[in-house]
């Protein structure tokens, strides 16, 4: 509940400032106006638990995990007929990360206010995603909350495994091209300028090879606070244009048709869309309103058109399918499959099992993928190591066939 400043002349007829409590400022007022009081100014305030929350807000995030964890707890609390205020209470004092305790804490005040559950929730869109708000509202509505806080506990799981596996992939390569980088550097900064005096006095013509090596090792010493602000001016450049609807298109569109990646993240798009729709669907929500919550799941710009095109029809009157059938970067077999799922009349239950099917996949590639970087960044390191040595070798072994 935030704080509000406010400044009044008392009874007495003096100026008195002071703080207090309450939902909002409305509210505020009242409680003032019931003191006799008159009000010359109510303003918002900061309090230190709110300051505290700016500042662990801005470096600690609501990750995956704790996003499970919540979920499941709270389908098991209200399976087990415990309160929904007494329920977040509960899980407000087990969580650990002090933003979302924050966040659970408001969320278990407002419900206590009367207010529904997903309407409380929606007050934190930064932290519940319109997704989580849509199934929690469509199981407020149905009387099935308990279900709905399943469907969102079994849909954060699959999520995280799938991040997981993926971190998993890419932690080993990161961390070996990370480390080679630094290396390199510290020999350019300490180590080849050692070796060019060396060279300076042996004189002679040097190999191409080193003489790349020693300019690369100058423009190192000379003018790193350069190659400081290349870099970041770099970093920056890239994050402003991928902000950019044309920027953010274009790598997506290269992306998608990278050798192995690409595919891969085809097949990650794919599961994340059917696995949204069908928890959705299966919730209760509309196909159009299903459509547009997948679509703000879906992070590729492409599939994000593909899903807009596909509301138009929706709304006109078509199948899903329609759309999804003439487009080359859906899968041929998930068109397929809708249309069996449409014409039974069980298209979630279809959803679902696509999203499996392709989950299965993309775990397969990715441990195909774990197996084949680490030959291939060991012939990197190889490679990258034995030009660095053939360069400061090579003059030596010259210099030494003249005697």
């Amino acid at each position: 509940m935030p704080f509000f400043k406010y400044q009044i002349v008392n009874k007495d007829y003096e100026k008195e400032i002071g703080t207090i409590e309450a939902d909002d400022a409305k509210q505020v007022e009242t409680i003032l106006a019931g003191r006799g009081v008159q009000i010359i100014s109510i303003t918002k305030a900061l309090s230190f638990g709110q300051l505290k929350y700016l500042f662990f807000s801005t470096f600690v995030r609501v990750n995956t995990r704790d996003m499970v964890l919540f979920f499941r707890q709270f389908a098991v609390l209200v399976s087990a007929n415990i309160n929904l205020s007494e329920s977040m209470k509960i899980l407000a004092d087990q969580t650990e990360n002090y933003v979302f305790k924050k966040v659970v804490a408001d969320v278990s005040k407002e419900v206590d206010s009367g207010d529904r559950l997903s309407d409380a929730m929606a007050k934190h869109k930064e932290i519940f995603s319109e997704f989580h708000i849509s199934v929690i509202r469509s199981g407020e509505s149905s009387g099935k909350l308990d279900e709905s806080l399943g469907y969102l506990a079994d849909e954060e799981e699959r999520n995280y495994a799938i991040i997981k596996k993926v971190r998993g992939a890419m932690t080993y390569p990161i961390i070996v091209i990370s480390a080679l980088l630094i290396v390199g550097v510290l020999m350019m900064l300490f180590v080849i300028p050692k070796l060019i005096s060396i060279f300076n006095e042996v004189g002679g013509e040097l190999p191409l090879m080193t003489r790349i090596l020693i300019a690369t090792s100058n423009f190192f010493v000379g003018y790193w606070w350069l190659a400081l602000i290349l870099l970041v001016g770099l970093a920056v450049a890239l994050r402003i244009y991928l902000k950019m609807p044309f920027g953010k298109r274009q790598f997506d569109y290269i992306v998608l048709r990278l050798p192995v990646a690409g595919d891969l993240i085809k097949k990650l798009s794919i599961v994340r869309f059917t696995r949204s729709l069908s928890t959705l669907l299966m919730g209760g929500v509309t196909i159009s309103n299903s459509l547009k919550i997948a679509k703000g799941i879906v992070g590729n710009t492409l599939y994000k058109d593909l899903i807009n095109d596909t509301i138009i029809e929706v709304e006109k009157g078509n199948s899903i399918s329609s759309v999804f059938m003439n487009n080359k970067a859906v899968p041929v077999m998930v068109p397929r499959m809708m249309v069996v799922g449409e014409k039974t009349g069980k298209l979630d239950f279809v959803l679902q099992k696509i999203a499996e099917f392709y989950s299965k996949e993309v775990e397969s590639k990715l441990d195909n993928l774990m197996i084949l970087l680490e030959p291939l960044i060991m012939i990197f390191m190889g490679v990258a190591v034995g030009v660095m040595a053939a360069a400061i070798i090579l003059p030596m072994y010259n210099l030494t066939s003249q005697f």
